[in-house]
C-alpha cells in the first residue's frame, strides 16, 4: 500500500516537471513556435498602415469640414438625424449597437447591421453588399436613404447647408478654388476625408511589430487556432476582413434566406447570399453581429461561423482561445470610451 501510494506521489511531480497543464490552463507557446506564429500573421495579416488610401490630398481644412458634417443633424429631413447616431464615434465603436438602426422618420428602420466606420477607408468596398467604392460614394448613400437620413434629393441637402453661414466660410477654406464650393459631392468629399482619420489600433499590433509581451499566452493561442482551424479562409489582411465577398453559409445554410446580399446588386445567381467579409478590428465592441444583427454574443458568432462557413465544431479551448485574441484587436480607447459613456 505504501508502496503504491509512492508511485502515485512520484508519478503526479513527474507530470508536474513536464509541464503538465492544469484543467483549463492554456498551453504556453514555445519560442520557436511564437516565432513561427509571427512570421505566419506578418504575411497573412500584415500591418495596418497608419494612413487612409486617398489622405494624402486631405487638408486640415477638408477634414475640420468634415468632422462637422458628419455630426450635422441638419443633414436629415428632420433634424434628427447625423451620421453619428448610427456610427457613433464619441461613446461606442463607431456603431450604435442595434440589429438595424431606425431611420429619421418616425416607423422606418435599416434592414441590414450598420457596420463600424473605424477603419472602413481601408476596405475594398462599402457597405454589406459592397455597392460603393469607397467612402466618398458610402457617404452619400444614407443621406438621401428614405429609410436612413431620408433627404428628399441632392439640391435640398446643398440648399440646407448653403443657407448656414458657418458652412460658407468653412467650403471656402476647405475648397479655395472653387468658384461655388457647396455641392452635394463635395459635402460627401469631406465627410470621406474625415472618416479617414478614424484609424485604430490594438495590442495585436503592437504584438506583431516586436512587443511580444502585448499579447497574453491565451492570446496567442488563440491566435493560433484561428490561423490552423480556418478562419483566414475570409478573414485575412490588415483588417481581419473586408477585402472579400463571400457566401454566408458555405458549408451549411444560414438561417436569414430572406436578405441575398450582393445579389440585389449584381443579379447574377452567383452572388447570392454574397456579402462583404466584415473587419474583426474592434470586433468585441461591435455586436450584434452578422449583416441582419441577429446574434448578440461574439462567443456565439464565433461558434455559429466555424459552423456554417467551415463545416467545424470548435472545441470549448478553441473557441475560449479564439475569442479571447479577437478581443486583442480592440483599440483600448475605445474601450475608455465605451466604458466612460
Amino acid at each position: 500500500m505504501v508502496k503504491k501510494i509512492f508511485f502515485l506521489f512520484l508519478i503526479s511531480i513527474i507530470l508536474v516537471s513536464c509541464g503538465g497543464k492544469k484543467e483549463g490552463e492554456v498551453k504556453k507557446l514555445t519560442e520557436a513556435e511564437e516565432q513561427e506564429l509571427l512570421t505566419k500573421a506578418s504575411s497573412i495579416f500584415g500591418v495596418l498602415p497608419n494612413k487612409m488610401p486617398g489622405s494624402e490630398n486631405d487638408t486640415p481644412e477638408l477634414i475640420e469640414l468634415g468632422k462637422k458634417l458628419y455630426f450635422e443633424t441638419k443633414l436629415s429631413v428632420n433634424n434628427t438625424m447625423s451620421c453619428n447616431t448610427c456610427h457613433d464615434i464619441n461613446q461606442k465603436a463607431g456603431v450604435d449597437n442595434k440589429p438595424v438602426s431606425p431611420g429619421a422618420l418616425p416607423n422606418t428602420v435599416g434592414t441590414r447591421n450598420t457596420p463600424t466606420v473605424f477603419n472602413a477607408g481601408f476596405q475594398f468596398a462599402q457597405f454589406w453588399d459592397g455597392r460603393s467604392p469607397n467612402l466618398k460614394e458610402q457617404a452619400k448613400g444614407p443621406i438621401l436613404n428614405p429609410v436612413e437620413m431620408a433627404m428628399p434629393h441632392e439640391k435640398e441637402v446643398v440648399k440646407v447647408i448653403s443657407s448656414i453661414p458657418e458652412y460658407q466660410e468653412m467650403f471656402k477654406k476647405a475648397y479655395p478654388n472653387e468658384k461655388n464650393p457647396i455641392t452635394f459631392d463635395n459635402i460627401a468629399n469631406a465627410i470621406a476625408a474625415f472618416e479617414r482619420t478614424l484609424i485604430s489600433k490594438s495590442r495585436y499590433d503592437e504584438w506583431v511589430t516586436g512587443n511580444k509581451a502585448a499579447l497574453t499566452d491565451e492570446e496567442k493561442v488563440g491566435l493560433k487556432n484561428f490561423i490552423e482551424v480556418g478562419c483566414i479562409t475570409c478573414h485575412t489582411g490588415p483588417l481581419f476582413g473586408g477585402n472579400i465577398f463571400q457566401k454566408m453559409g458555405l458549408v451549411k445554410p444560414y438561417h436569414n434566406t430572406k436578405d441575398l446580399g450582393r445579389f440585389d446588386v449584381t443579379k447574377q445567381e452567383s452572388d447570392k447570399f454574397m456579402f462583404k467579409v466584415a473587419m474583426l478590428r474592434n470586433v468585441e465592441l461591435t455586436f450584434p453581429y452578422f449583416h441582419d444583427g441577429s446574434v448578440n454574443k461574439l462567443e456565439d458568432a464565433v461558434k455559429i461561423m466555424a459552423d456554417i462557413n467551415l463545416g467545424k465544431q470548435l472545441t470549448d479551448e478553441q473557441l475560449k482561445t479564439i475569442v479571447a485574441f479577437l478581443k486583442s484587436l480592440t483599440d483600448q480607447k475605445l474601450v475608455q470610451k465605451v466604458a466612460n459613456r
